[in-house]
């Protein structure tokens, strides 16, 4: 068996280099480039075999890219942006010192694993010798001296492994790239290297590092689970299909555009899900759920079939078990995963959703909705489609509402752009109100709902997408919490447009703290403390300046005609843009139509929470498990 003498540092970059994935016949590298932050735990271990690979990559088959970022939580969301963004075929490595440069990563792992995305962590770890112990930044356990800063990972990991030997590299990275490309157990793969292991050197054998190409594979559904739930659907007076992440991850839009129009079942979506089908589509009614549409909503509240397609059934989805409310209704669920497929006692097709919607329509041929179902589904969308036009053009002074900066950038932004969220109150009104045209045009992180996601975000999917608009709406609450890698995005020369809309406050928080009899409590920039922060003056917090002192250019607008012409001024420019933009805290925001279940205290003296628990209670009242 032939051999290479290389250190632990240098065999990952090897072994990483040579990693592709297939689908459908396409290959692409399965780990596109590196983003690392380097420290005593690392710098001398992976950062060498990175500076090696930079400096001479023939030995190692070809080129690993590296991007210096600047924050490691930031670089874990980029990499997890990107993934998503190449519907989880590739994505990036990352790696990092010991101690809290580790630590750092967790929430994006986190992240990563709720949303089913791969990414390829390297946290640096104490040293597997114990000489020098206990080491800078080691968190000491007098129990066991096995404890390492880096188990933090392993609630939050998909696979988690320590390597302490370097011969125990070669099954590590195996088992954990089967985890990466698969997509039932694919999530944060987390392999923890000490410091002194990784620069460690060991005789490999060559066929390690041979090319090796990991099969997406696309499981079939059986023909029997088709039948039942086709026997189910063909029952059916209101199906309604809820179409998740799994049919976008999929590449399956063409076939649930097929299978809506060859039945006429109208199709909802999650947030995962917006564009897998095109919005002005005739089966397409919006968003679904806490923060769906009143078209959706409507006959989601009186559907006797619900066919999940690739959705996990987040709380949002279901409005906390409250929006599906015919007492008979039943659930058809498509999934890859068992898991999910599985829940609220479906009928259950595990299959790779493109396959299982092909399988489907075909079982269903004859089948199709009554003609008075599809009159209803068209009178509410049409209906809906007049809500999200006022909306987005309510011509609010002096400051407008934030849906009516989503208005504009949805008219203005090409489908093959990509607009991207994550948290606070502008997923939910995005939810309910963007009108998506296709799979790549809406990226909006609601599975961890991560403040502070969206601006490395922005930088993973313009590496996946360079010839795309890529537009981040960031709040001013997102922007304070991380937006060290607007500096990563400028050192890369990436032409990303964030707009930053400044309320001076959490508007979500603030909203769900007042309509729960919080009275906004800690929920405003302000001065002042009776109570908190309520009456004070603004603060002389100066985002856009902040944003210029990272090297970004920026655009201040004063109202949604300066937005519009600022918004055409960085479209036609190729430097990085922040517009930014105030917007009123308090909306309005879309019409509300469902309901999400946050707990009220049961007892206060405080008479606005006495009351919020009375409404509270008249809600749990409609909550029940789906068990038919």
């Amino acid at each position: 068996m032939n051999t290479v003498r290389l250190t632990v540092g240098q065999a990952v970059i090897r072994f990483l280099v040579n990693q592709y994935t297939e689908r459908d016949g396409v290959e692409q590298r399965l780990i596109a480039g590196a983003f690392g932050i380097f420290g005593h735990g690392n710098v001398a271990g992976i950062g060498q075999a990175l500076l090696q690979n930079d400096l001479d990559p023939t030995p190692d088959g070809d080129r690993m890219r590296y991007i210096m970022p600047r924050n490691e939580q930031g670089m874990v969301h980029a990499a997890a942006a990107y993934a998503k963004t190449t519907n989880r075929l590739s994505t990036w490595m990352c790696t990092s010192s010991i101690g809290p440069g580790s630590l750092n990563m967790v929430t994006g792992a986190a992240l990563a694993t709720t949303n089913r995305l791969p990414v390829l962590l390297f946290p640096s770890d104490q040293f597997a010798t114990r000489y020098p112990d206990p080491v800078l930044q080691q968190v000491e356990d007098p129990v066991s001296p096995m404890t390492a800063a880096t188990d933090c990972f392993r609630p939050v990991a998909r696979f988690f492994d320590r390597i302490e030997r370097p011969e125990q590299l070669i099954p590590s990275l195996l088992a954990g790239l089967r985890v990466l490309t698969d997509p039932v157990d694919t999530g944060a793969v987390v392999i923890a290297l000490p410091q002194d292991v990784q620069a460690e050197s060991f005789d490999f054998p060559e066929e390690f590092f041979a090319r090796r190409v990991w099969h997406v594979r696309r499981p079939p559904a059986e023909s029997a689970a088709i039948q039942r739930a086709a026997e189910i659907i063909k029952a059916a007076k209101k199906p309604l299909v809820v179409s998740g992440g799994g049919t976008i991850y999929a590449e399956a839009s063409e076939q649930l555009r097929a299978f809506a129009t060859a039945t006429g079942i109208p199709v909802s979506d999650t947030q995962a899900g917006k564009g897998a089908i095109n919005h002005d589509h005739e089966c397409a009614v919006g968003g679904v759920g806490s923060t769906g549409a009143a078209s959706a909503n409507a006959l989601a509240d009186e559907a006797d079939v619900v066919i999940g397609i690739g959705t996990r059934y987040s709380d949002f989805t279901t409005a906390s078990h409250t929006q599906f409310k015919n007492p008979d209704v039943k659930f058809v669920n498509i999934n890859v995963a068992a898991f999910d497929a599985s829940k609220h006692s479906a009928e259950m097709v595990v299959a790779d959703a493109r396959d299982g919607l092909e399988q489907l329509t075909a079982a269903l041929a004859g089948y199709r909705v009554d003609e008075a179902y599809s009159a209803r589904i068209k009178e509410l969308k049409v209906e809906w489609e007049q809500a999200t036009h006022e909306c987005y053009h309510r011509d609010q002074k002096p400051l407008p509402a934030q849906t009516e900066v989503f208005g504009a950038l949805n008219e203005l932004m090409g489908p093959n752009d990509v607009m991207i969220n994550a948290a606070g109150s502008m997923p939910g009104d995005l939810q309910c109100l963007w009108q998506a045209s296709t799979p790549e045009q809406y990226h909006v992180e609601y599975a961890f709902s991560c403040m502070g996601y969206e601006i490395p975000a922005a930088m993973g999917v313009k590496l996946a997408r360079p010839a795309a608009e890529v537009v981040a709406i960031v709040g001013d609450g997102t922007y304070q919490m991380l937006p060290m890698e607007l500096a990563t995005v400028v050192q890369e020369k990436l032409k990303v447009i964030y707009v930053l809309l400044q309320n001076y406050g959490f508007a979500s928080i603030g909203a769900l703290s007042e309509s729960h009899g919080s009275q906004r409590f800690g929920t405003r920039y302000r001065t002042g403390d009776t109570p908190h922060n309520a009456d004070g003056d603004l603060l002389p917090v100066d985002i856009a300046g902040n944003a210029e002192s990272w090297g970004l250019k920026v655009l201040r607008a004063n109202g949604m005609e300066e937005f519009r012409a600022a918004y055409a001024e960085a479209v036609a420019g190729d430097v990085p843009v922040m517009i930014h933009i105030e917007t009123n805290l308090y909306g309005p925001n879309p019409p509300g139509t469902s309901w999400w279940d946050v707990p009220i205290s049961e007892v206060s003296r405080i008479s606005s929470t006495q009351e919020a628990r009375t409404w509270y209670e008249g809600k749990k009242a409609d909550q029940r498990h789906y068990l038919k």
